[in-house]
């Protein structure tokens, strides 16, 4: 590790925590802010510390993450309150790369007049009734992260965006409309990190984001409103698979492989209300792959169903349970399956998933004791998380779980059966 960095980080977290000592700040203009935020120290490790495939730094001892990181949070609002903004940047030290950095979590400018409300920025969205399983809910997933053992948070990133709202009593809208040139991919798992299937391990990557024109704008539609207590949503979306796709640029000879991501639309609907002792909810898509419709390019997902069912109840004194089951049907299957390339592994038709979670608090809700778990009945692959975590004040909690892939290694899970890892967080708020 480079100590100076290690300083020039401690730098940074003392000065901000000695400017967020106002929580009430006046601006010009009559604005008021404020400013918060977060000191995370985060790391996680393979158990039998197997060095990473790239085998440097850290990696070099077994180390998927080594993540020290300080979020500021700065608010401000306008007199009458129609107007706020928000940023959150983070200054991070990356101890497995040896690098630090400085990002953006979110950052936008909100307006409110009446009914309608418009953001515009950098901002996370959420929608649909999943718990760790996403389908109407197109907005980039940082993967790697997740597995890798940070804060649950760090799930989902941020689009560029505006979102317009319309809230009424008959019918309330979500339009979402993210300009050219600002499309947001998933965050996978990364190779240099994760041991995992890789049908082209000894080719460079490209990787093709879509082009700057005005075809290229993503929209997303959520209409939503409460029918007899039931919360009611249809979705629409246009756009691009968020997972990239990928080829080899020259099919004779390859020279490295081409990371794309084909064009994509979704439509789908929820629903979520109070029953059977507990919470339920239902939640359908349909996955139109546009750039093929055929399903005979092996290179791009053919077009899928998709559904979630979950339930979630109290269990007994603050303990709470939750069970769902997710899948996505593969339409054109048989199409599907004479695409792929010999010595290729292919995958059932249907593809579901058994999710599992129970939360424990204990000590007067300080102590949280939880588990998570994925198990697919059709490929036998697994995942597990189990966690503890403690506050020891209203402004600092540690955190310590881990996670177990398991399965065939042609599987999903399975193929990261070799990167269990055990992590550690700790988090002081100011």
């Amino acid at each position: 590790m480079d100590l100076r960095r290690l300083i020039r980080l401690a730098a940074l977290v003392a000065v901000s925590v000695c400017c967020a000592s106002a929580e009430d700040i006046k601006l010009p203009g009559d604005w008021r802010g404020s400013i918060h935020g977060f000191g995370l120290v985060n790391y996680s490790a393979r158990p039998d510390l197997e060095a990473s495939p790239l085998r440097d730094g850290l990696g070099e001892h077994g180390f998927l993450l080594g993540d020290q990181r300080m979020q500021l949070k700065l608010e401000a609002r306008s007199p009458k309150g129609t107007a706020s903004l928000l940023a959150k940047p983070e200054f991070f030290y990356d101890a497995v790369a040896e690098k630090t950095g400085l990002g953006l979590r979110e950052g936008y400018l909100d307006l409110a007049h009446d009914r309608w409300d418009l953001r515009v920025g950098r901002q996370i969205v959420t929608w649909g009734v999943g718990d760790l399983v996403f389908i109407n809910d197109v907005f980039p997933k940082d993967y790697g992260a997740f597995f890798a053992g940070r804060p649950l948070e760090y799930l989902k990133r941020g689009v560029d965006a505006v979102n317009v709202n319309f809230q009424s009593d008959a019918l309330s809208v979500e339009w979402i409309v993210i300009p050219p040139g600002l499309f947001t991919p998933d965050s996978l798992p990364p190779r240099g990190r994760f041991f995992q299937f890789d049908p082209f391990p000894s080719l460079p990557r490209q990787t093709d984001e879509p082009a700057a024109t005005f075809d290229h704008t993503e929209t997303a539609l959520r209409l939503h409103r409460t029918v007899a207590e039931t919360e009611l949503s249809l979705y629409a979306y246009r756009g691009f698979g968020r997972t990239h796709a990928l080829r080899p640029d020259n099919a004779a000879v390859p020279t490295r492989a081409v990371e794309f991501f084909p064009k994509l639309a979704v439509f789908g609907a929820s629903a979520r209300r109070s029953g059977l002792g507990g919470v339920w909810g239902v939640e359908l898509g349909y996955y139109d792959s546009l750039d093929d419709r055929t399903g005979t390019n092996p290179a791009i997902e053919n077009s899928q169903v998709r559904f979630i069912l979950t339930y979630q109840r109290q269990l007994g004194q603050d303990v709470t349970g939750s069970l769902e089951y997710y899948g996505e049907q593969i339409q054109d299957y048989a199409a599907f399956r004479r695409s792929v390339p010999s010595g290729f592994p292919t995958r059932a038709e249907l593809r579901d998933l058994i999710g599992v979670r129970v939360t424990k608090l204990l000590r007067y809700q300080t102590l949280k004791l939880s588990l998570f778990s994925f198990y697919s009945p059709r490929a036998r692959d697994f995942f597990v998380n189990p966690e503890i975590s403690y506050n020891f004040t209203d402004y600092l909690w540690a955190a310590a779980g881990g996670n177990i892939f398991g399965g065939p290694s042609a599987s999903f899970f399975g193929q990261l059966g070799r990167n269990d890892n055990a992590y550690l967080s700790v988090r002081c708020s100011f």
